[in-house]
């Protein structure tokens, strides 16, 4: 299962059916969440004996902010699907920088998914930047839920289509558009990301200097 597909996928904040629900227990709302976000991807009802089934297979979660979900070395052994806050994928080089290497909002997906399918150390850090709540999967039990829910088994087909695209366009961004390019498509993709990101980070997503970004900004403004 991939995870990064939702970052290229979902272009505005997902606002599910179950949010329009507040007379639900946390917990159920919860699952409703990932329900309406399921049936969304694959076009049609999930039927009652897989919810229970997903149910089963997702434990509910709370993570502080600025605690992490992975750190570096440490083998990733869950998924983790957002109902509520954001999270930072980043590495750190030699010298102590960081790099960033996705944003996760409400809706997505984290992971390392060379670590997960692979069980190796992991070279990633994936920190929570808000206090958050996830749903999350462990391999054993998503392989035993592709098999036995159809509707989880095509969400994952879809996001890994998804995510082949959404890798392409990161690596495509990375060598061969400059850096107001890179502002530009930011902009239309993931508003949202101004918004709920420090601006350092954003420089380090895009892989410029805090002073590089100043100064495109500026330059946009005036435009």
């Amino acid at each position: 299962m991939n995870v990064t597909a939702t970052e290229n996928s979902e272009k505005f904040v997902y606002l599910p059916v179950a949010l329009q629900r507040p007379n639900l227990k946390p917990a159920v709302l919860m699952y409703d969440i990932l329900f309406d976000y399921i049936e969304a991807k694959i076009g049609e009802v999930l039927p009652d004996d897989e919810r229970e089934v997903i149910m089963a297979a997702f434990d509910p979660i709370s993570i502080r902010k600025r605690h992490y979900f992975l750190q570096e070395g440490d083998v990733c052994k869950q998924i983790g699907f957002i109902v509520k806050g954001s999270a930072r994928m980043f590495s750190v080089d030699e010298k102590g920088h960081e790099h960033i290497i996705r944003f996760a909002l409400e809706s997505w997906w984290i992971s390392d998914q060379e670590s997960f399918l692979n069980l190796t150390p992991s070279r990633y850090n994936i920190e929570m930047l808000e206090d958050s709540d996830l749903l999350v999967i462990s391999a054993p039990k998503a392989i035993e839920l592709r098999n036995k829910s159809r509707c989880f088994e095509l969400t994952v087909k879809i996001l890994d289509k998804l995510s082949t695209i959404a890798m392409q366009k990161r690596i495509h961004g990375a060598i061969a558009m400059s850096a107001e390019q890179r502002y530009s498509d930011l902009l239309t993709s993931y508003p949202q990301f101004l918004e709920r990101f420090p601006m350092n980070m954003i420089a380090s997503y895009l892989g410029v200097s805090p002073e590089t970004l100043s100064r495109i900004r500026r330059s946009t403004t005036r435009k």
